[in-house]
């Protein structure tokens, strides 16, 4: 779908209101030398351009490069940067040709999750730093090797979990570390939606100018269908791994972020399809593989932690529709999104604390903070917020999750050495095959 120009003139808007703000709302870390960075980006839909938006709205950059499949969106993003800054990007439908000519030293990669490993990999041994959006791979070990990478290379690999930096969840974060909360013994993470029952939808024929083989690349070739394109994907687990993995994983993050925790010792999920029904693939349609309620449980050394997700029923009768409920012997807190921060004490004569969130809108999110870190880091030596070694830690969480609900049983995970213990096929699903001519990383 070609974005309408009302929506390349709300583009438009947004980024100059990013760049009058980012002065007040969040300022690079580190020393700022003023050195404008030639930037391509990866992946040029919606979630690609809200990243694209900040890193304008910087002043630092000059876009030399967008790659997209979609020869539209590629052509409309290009428009929308001419039009913001005066850059005239070049345009490809192979990052592996971008890379090679334009040779720049920023990347933006938001791409579909099959993506994000061959892509990642391939931008920093070019030599460039890489602002990759969440989770870090589709499965363990394409993290993994992403994290190696980022390593050897020396470049700076930030990753999409802007909760990291978002001013509510930081004074959250510290109101819990400072015990005002007491001794916490278990964390309930949740994320629901609506929904019901699923109708196969019809496949189709590609749109126009787009390369269906080159987008599902590395992952199976499916029939091209619209649930699956755009923004559909995440619940297709060829290309991703459900609301735990879309979801899951800011939430996961959060708990690793005030645990101080590595890893933990056990994992045991389930979920299913009961009220979205039954999966269908052939020739002529296709619905969702995702399960449409999901438990995982996360056992740590001195805590629970429990994750939920479901596409029906929403949360309604709860206080709170998302986030994180820490249970502590002083009191429950929960973090949220929209809805801030809120602390629940158990003395019933204290008064209950709140701290509203403070989002960038429309979409609600962080990525002016995080990106002014990426920016700073890069320049400072520092470690990102949300950098390739936090962000590897926190997305093997889900994958590992989707592990234990495919083989209906618990994992014993050596986070260590990045095994399951005594389980040889559940640890053939750390990696998975890749569809010829791709060659899954080492």
């Amino acid at each position: 779908m070609i974005p309408s120009q009302n929506s390349r003139r709300t583009f438009l808007k947004e980024t100059a209101i990013a760049g009058m703000a980012l002065g007040t709302w969040g300022r690079v870390v580190g020393a700022d030398s003023g050195r404008r960075y030639s930037l391509a980006v990866i992946g040029c839909g919606w979630w690609g351009r809200n990243i694209l938006k900040e890193a304008i709205a910087s002043g630092r950059v000059r876009v030399v490069g967008l790659c997209d499949v979609d020869e539209r969106t590629r052509e409309t993003t290009a428009e929308q940067v001419t039009d913001l800054n005066g850059d005239q990007p070049k345009l490809y439908n192979d990052y592996r040709e971008l890379l090679e000519k334009q040779k720049p030293e920023i990347v933006i990669i938001a791409t579909p999750d099959h993506w994000h490993a061959l892509q990642t990999i391939a931008a920093v041994k070019a030599g460039a730093h890489v602002f990759v959006e969440k989770p870090t791979g589709h499965t363990v070990k394409e993290s993994a090797a992403m994290l190696r990478a980022s390593r050897e290379s020396g470049r700076v690999v930030q990753v999409g979990l802007h909760r990291r930096i978002g001013p509510h969840h930081v004074n959250a974060m510290r109101f819990l570390k400072s015990g005002a909360v007491g001794d916490v013994g278990m964390v309930r993470l949740f994320a629901h939606s609506g929904g019901g029952r699923e109708k196969p939808t019809a496949n189709s024929e590609p749109p126009e100018g787009m390369d269906w083989n080159l987008w599902c690349g590395p992952a199976p070739l499916r029939p091209f269908n619209s649930r699956i394109h755009p923004g559909g994907w995440r619940n297709f687990l060829d290309y991703a791994n459900g609301q735990l993995g879309d979801w899951g994983v800011h939430w996961l993050d959060q708990v690793l972020w005030w645990s101080g925790e590595r890893y933990p010792k056990r994992i045991f999920s389930t979920g299913g399809r009961p009220i979205a029904g039954p999966v269908v693939l052939n020739e002529r349609e296709q619905t969702t593989d995702a399960p449409d309620h999901q438990v995982a449980v996360f056992e740590f050394e001195s805590f629970t932690c429990t994750w939920e997700n479901r596409r029906f029923a929403e949360n309604g009768p709860e206080r709170h529709p998302i986030g994180a409920y820490f249970y502590g012997t002083k009191g429950t807190l929960h973090i949220g999104w929209r809805d801030g921060w809120t602390f629940y004490p158990v003395d019933d004569s204290a008064s209950v604390i709140h701290e509203k969130s403070e989002l960038q809108e429309p979409d609600g999110h962080n990525l002016r903070l995080l990106w002014s870190d990426f920016m700073g880091t890069i320049e400072s030596g520092k470690t990102p917020v949300a950098g390739i070694e936090i962000a590897h830690r926190s997305s093997v969480l889900p994958l590992l999750g989707m592990i234990s609900l495919r083989t209906g049983r618990a994992l014993n995970w050596d986070g260590e050495r990045e095994v399951i213990v005594g389980d040889p096929e559940a640890n053939a699903q750390l990696s998975r095959p890749y569809r010829a001519p791709w060659v899954y990383p080492t």
